[in-house]
């Protein structure tokens, strides 16, 4: 089984029922997370009810995109889980943020620290972590295994490095945060659909995934946008979302 399921797709914070970014990809049992942002560890817990991962990978430390590592933390620090620490692929501001939620107990105790951006063997994959235009320090994410590959940007203004991010990408998840006509601005750190389909366009991605959407965003304008651009599969975000990897028909 290799596939990609939405954990949550809301930007800054989560609409009701929803949650902000996270997606879990399986890859013939190999479990990794990209991102934990809000009310997204509940429904990863749904997802693999025995709390069991390989790897988490982190693009920032913008708790929309990991304040639910710390609650990952708590699960196994006190639930007793056991086993080897948890390899974490991240800028190193993560952990710093976090600290400030459990000053008294040591994180690296559950996680196996591997800065980004940067390359690494992880698990199947070749993981790299590229960075990308944002308030802060933010790695866009690229997996590799078998010839399939599947790009995430993590929260990105409009940069040429999304075209070699998403080079080729199976699936391209790319956030589309800002209202349609916000691309005037002098400086972008995040973006429209729009430009979310032009860099997939780019990238020569086979499909892409529309993400973050900013609570009260029209997410069918937003996919409509997208498709002016890109002339691939294109997709909104939804919780509990599956997709196949490397398919044709997925």
């Amino acid at each position: 089984m290799r596939q990609v399921t939405v954990l949550g797709s809301s930007g800054a914070f989560p609409e009701p029922g929803r949650a902000c970014s996270g997606f879990a990809v399986d890859w013939d049992g190999y479990r990794l997370v990209l991102d934990l942002g809000y009310a997204t560890l509940p429904r990863m817990l749904r997802h693999w009810p025995d709390g069991a991962l390989d790897a988490v990978v982190i693009t920032h430390e913008h708790p929309d995109h990991c304040i639910d590592l710390h609650g990952l933390f708590r699960m196994r620090f006190y639930g007793q889980l056991g086993g080897p620490r948890l390899p974490l692929f991240c800028p190193p501001g993560v952990l710093d943020r976090l600290k400030g939620l459990e000053p008294d107990v040591d994180l690296h105790s559950v996680f196996d620290l591997h800065p980004l951006p940067g390359s690494y063997r992880v698990g199947p994959f070749d993981l790299t972590g590229l960075s990308l235009p944002h308030f802060v320090p933010n790695a866009g994410i690229r997996i590799q295994a078998d010839g399939i590959v599947v790009a995430y940007s993590g929260d990105t203004g409009p940069t040429a490095a999304l075209a070699e991010l998403g080079r080729g990408a199976d699936l391209f998840i790319v956030e589309a945060t800002d209202y349609e006509g916000e691309g005037s601005r002098p400086t972008r750190n995040l973006m429209t659909s729009t430009e979310a389909g032009l860099w997939a366009r780019r990238a020569g991605a086979r499909r892409l995934m529309l993400t973050h959407f900013w609570p009260g965003n029209d997410r069918a304008a937003a996919v409509s946008a997208a498709r002016v651009e890109f002339g691939g599969a294109v997709l909104a975000a939804e919780e509990g979302l599956t997709l196949m990897l490397g398919t044709p028909d997925s």
